[in-house]
């Protein structure tokens, strides 16, 4: 049963993804890539990944899906036709697929005992040592927020790069294109008077049901943030969930009010001080005299400051996150909205 549900949901994915390189409506494949990217999510709980789960619904299927609707609010959403027609970029999506489906032919069988992640040596000092050197149920918690901890800040300094990037990028001043300047020489104006806004003050039912879910969902990304320890969560996952709340809020109840909650100011300083919790850990751990992120000096007891730390940087990871999905939504948001004014 469980192999037939596996074959089932590649199968839908297959489809879902040829069907988004048929579609010309940028809308639809938008719609497309959400399934899509829900089915990953879908797989990956069938793989036991759940903590991978987590991250790829909240944001594939979801902020993704609303950055990506964001953007067509600037771009619209028909495609332009292509010029020409090219054979060598199918020959080359072609023959990359082609050799990646080859080379899963060398793959080991998924949960073979004999697999190399099963015989590796780290693996098994994983297993057995982390429950006594960090104390903590959830296994991937030790290994991404203890024995990888460098390596998971480099991730969190990758996110506060890019939501710095994209924020410059949408802080640039908007180029009118020639068609906006034949309607405002011509006089007329578009009949959409809402175009680019983000909210509506008349629907009833989206309100009632969002004042229910928002409370929920960010008691839920709590949980995610401070359980990680002993299930699957943490501060990636915490941090999508704790966006997606303010995000639903501000598409029904409108932008302007979310920014009066949390102005834009504040997220940016949410996105430094994330940055900056994860590697004052690793600060104060040398000072202690351990080494950067070595947190057994944060505390008598070394188990104890493993515990603290990882605590820590959870928390620094899911406030970067939550405040980098939070600019870029604005970002986005806000540049629709500005187009919509300049056009009407």
């Amino acid at each position: 049963m469980e192999e037939f549900t596996d074959i089932f949901l590649m199968l839908l994915l297959v489809a879902g993804s040829l069907a988004v390189l048929y579609v010309r409506n940028l809308f639809v494949a938008t719609m497309l890539l959400s399934a899509v990217s829900f089915l990953m999510a879908l797989l990956f709980v069938t793989l036991d990944a759940v903590d991978v789960a987590f991250t790829e619904a909240a944001v594939g299927a979801g902020i993704s899906t609303v950055l990506y609707l964001g953007t067509l609010a600037l771009v619209g959403s028909s495609e332009r036709p292509a010029a020409k027609l090219s054979v060598i970029p199918l020959l080359l999506a072609l023959s990359v697929g082609g050799a990646l489906i080859y080379a899963t032919f060398d793959m080991p069988v998924i949960g073979a005992a004999d697999t190399p992640v099963q015989l590796s040596n780290l693996t098994k000092r994983f297993v057995e040592i982390s429950p006594i050197e960090i104390g903590i149920p959830n296994m991937v918690t030790s290994v991404l927020a203890s024995y990888r901890g460098f390596d998971t800040f480099g991730e969190t300094t990758v996110v506060f790069t890019a939501a710095i990037g994209v924020l410059l990028i949408l802080s640039q001043k908007h180029v009118r294109r020639p068609e906006e300047d034949e309607v405002e020489q011509s006089g007329l104006k578009p009949a959409a008077k809402d175009h680019g806004q983000v909210g509506s003050p008349h629907d009833l039912i989206p309100h009632v049901v969002s004042k229910v879910l928002i409370p929920f969902i960010l008691l839920f990304a709590f949980y995610v943030q401070f359980h990680g320890d002993f299930g699957p969560g943490g501060g990636f996952q915490a941090g999508v969930i704790m966006a997606a709340g303010f995000i639903l809020y501000s598409l029904i109840f409108g932008l302007h009010i979310t920014k009066k909650l949390l102005p834009l100011r504040v997220v940016e300083l949410f996105l430094a001080f994330g940055v900056l919790l994860y590697g004052g850990v690793g600060v104060a751990s040398m000072i202690k005299g351990g080494n950067f992120l070595d947190y057994n000096v944060l505390s008598a007891d070394p188990v104890a400051g493993q515990h603290l730390g990882i605590l820590l940087v959870e928390l620094g990871v899911g406030i970067t996150v939550t405040a980098a999905m939070l600019a870029i939504f604005y970002g986005f948001a806000g540049r629709a909205q500005g187009r919509g004014k300049d056009v009407n």
